[in-house]
């Protein structure tokens, strides 16, 4: 996801859910694809820690990828006590909150 338009849209018209180290909103789009973004803002920390809270949603992400399902729009955003937390601990919490969207299959949780 690129454009305002999208962002736009996702937060007007998608839905979200909290966990303890992400926030998801997600909705469902037309493609046969998968559309993600990774947000961490200044509430995070400065840049170093901002840019690793990125790195540890996009490696939770890509571990869990296999097990979503595909056509949504999904931007996930990290709060200020991903801070100091392990790839393990986010991915759990990456997981979770998915799970709790239903864009992770049910029938795949438990791999």
């Amino acid at each position: 996801m690129r454009k305002k338009t999208d962002f736009d849209s996702l937060y007007n018209k998608g839905k979200s859910v909290g966990d303890r180290y992400v926030v998801l909103f997600y909705r469902k789009n037309s493609l046969p694809y998968n559309r993600t973004a990774f947000l961490a803002s200044k509430k995070v920390g400065n840049s170093v820690c901002r840019n690793r809270a990125r790195r540890l949603m996009r490696e939770a992400y890509r571990t869990l990828a296999e097990q979503c399902g595909t056509g949504y729009d999904l931007v996930i955003i990290a709060r200020n006590t991903i801070n100091g937390r392990k790839c393990q601990e986010v991915t759990r919490s990456l997981r979770s909150a998915l799970k709790r969207t239903g864009v992770i299959r049910k029938d795949e949780v438990h791999r």
